[in-house]
């Protein structure tokens, strides 16, 4: 037990660094020299992107599923307990502040969504079955030649790593938690049930879980949003007090003035960045794994369609929820995670709030494991080719009654860790090939 101890203190110090103000600067840097390279690209063209996300129910070309399944694959692995439990940690440790640079953050990080989306499809490759492959570690081998592999070949060690832990037995954790606290459901049901249900979908590979995810994604998010939006309503004349209240904190010159509170600000960019970046994971490189499989020939229609994941996790999702927290008045209560989300939409919606903020972390961590096993399967792929698809699919399986049984401290801080490391190799690998994004943009935009 002393080992372990021993061995979760030095995780806790590695992930405070690799988490600290040189990556999280280095994610908003990405995307905001990205923006800016791309001529604002992204903002300019988000109604055409959705006008491209309708049009790619069926999309063409060469790829196994949909460009809107694509892109219902990639918010599943991202849509979550950082839309929940993850604006309500950034509120409660950082200050309603928080959510302008969760903004921010996503503002920017459509851009290097973009971008990760557009590399994907113009460096993929197919597999020994036949089937597109694609992400950081191909557009690392392809885009950047044989003597950058060894970077694309350590994205793809921490993507194997990280997603057993972010992906799979945190999210079961958080389902065997939320159907528990709210309907008495013991871990041990959750966990066996969900084996089965994941089992039913992981074994069929991507084209099953792009049909699943364009199904409950949707159904989901209109229904999360629905209980927000009334919420809100009811609330209407507060909003605008929210607002400014979110805006001022941001930049409160009581907080910046130094002594105690001096650290009020910066508690607001680090947790608004942070949360920002888990809750969209724009430039841990996760999504393009999922883009890469759309059927397009076009790269720069996909990374339009990719970058309103960004757009729809955390400006639309986050910030209703966040808005709920705010109008409900609780949010510096000492409640935090999930449990204040759960104590803001009840107060809202009494009676019923706390069945929407458990059913909603339940099937959107359900999602999550979907989406994350796509992911880290391609990464074992690329690793030891395609004999590992199917002992990683079942390895996958076995580890959910795990997650949902274990206490996961060590485990959390272990794919925490991995996480920022994913990111690392991607964001090299983006800036280096940033001159190809923008060029492909430009003669994209000569041919309209």
């Amino acid at each position: 037990m002393e080992a372990v101890a021993v061995f979760e203190s030095w995780m806790e110090r590695i992930s405070g660094v690799v988490w600290g103000p040189v990556t999280l600067a280095l994610l908003l840097g990405t995307g905001i020299y990205l923006t800016v390279g791309l001529r604002f690209l992204p903002w300019r063209r988000l109604g055409h992107a959705l006008i491209l996300l309708w049009q790619g129910r069926k999309g063409g070309g060469g790829g196994e599923i949909t460009p809107f399944q694509a892109l219902m694959t990639a918010l599943s692995a991202t849509i979550g307990t950082g839309n929940i439990a993850g604006v309500a940690t950034a509120i409660a440790l950082g200050g309603p502040g928080a959510v302008l640079w969760m903004w921010l953050t996503a503002l920017f990080g459509m851009a290097t969504k973009y971008a990760e989306a557009v590399l994907a499809v113009r460096y993929r490759e197919r597999d020994a079955l036949g089937q597109w492959v694609g992400g950081p570690m191909y557009y690392i081998k392809n885009g950047l030649g044989k003597r950058w592999r060894w970077l694309g070949w350590l994205f793809a060690l921490f993507g194997t790593v990280a997603a057993f832990g972010i992906g799979n037995m945190v999210q079961a954790n958080s389902v065997a938690d939320a159907l528990d606290s709210t309907w008495r459901v013991s871990h041990g049901w959750s966990g066996g049930v969900l084996m089965l249900l994941t089992a039913a979908v992981v074994l069929g590979g991507i084209r099953r879980i792009a049909e699943v995810a364009s199904a409950l994604v949707p159904l989901m998010a209109i229904s999360y949003l629905a209980a927000a939006g009334s919420i809100l309503y009811l609330h209407r004349h507060e909003l605008g007090d929210a607002l400014g209240t979110i805006v001022f904190s941001a930049f409160d010159p009581r907080a910046a003035a130094g002594g105690v509170t001096g650290g009020i600000v910066w508690n607001a960019v680090r947790f608004g960045v942070a949360r920002g970046v888990f809750s969209n994971e724009a430039g841990l490189g996760s999504a393009p794994i999922a883009h890469a499989a759309a059927r397009t020939t076009d790269p720069v229609r996909q990374g339009l369609v990719a970058m309103l994941g960004t757009f729809i996790d955390t400006l639309v999702i986050c910030t209703l929820t966040a808005l709920v927290i705010l109008v409900s008045g609780l949010w510096d209560g000492g409640a935090n995670g999930a449990a204040l989300s759960t104590a803001a939409f009840e107060a809202g919606l009494s009676g019923y709030g706390a069945y929407v903020v458990s059913l909603g972390l339940a099937v959107f961590a359900f999602t999550t494991i979907l989406g994350w096993s796509y992911y880290g399967e391609r990464c074992a792929e690329f690793l030891f080719g395609v004999r590992a698809i199917l002992p990683y699919r079942l390895l996958w399986i076995a580890a959910v009654p795990l997650g949902a049984l274990g206490k996961l401290t060590v485990i959390w801080l272990v794919a925490d860790v991995m996480n920022a490391m994913m990111a690392l190799p991607n964001l090299i690998a983006l800036l280096l090939l940033s001159p190809v994004v923008f060029r492909l943009s430009l003669s994209h935009a000569a041919k309209r």
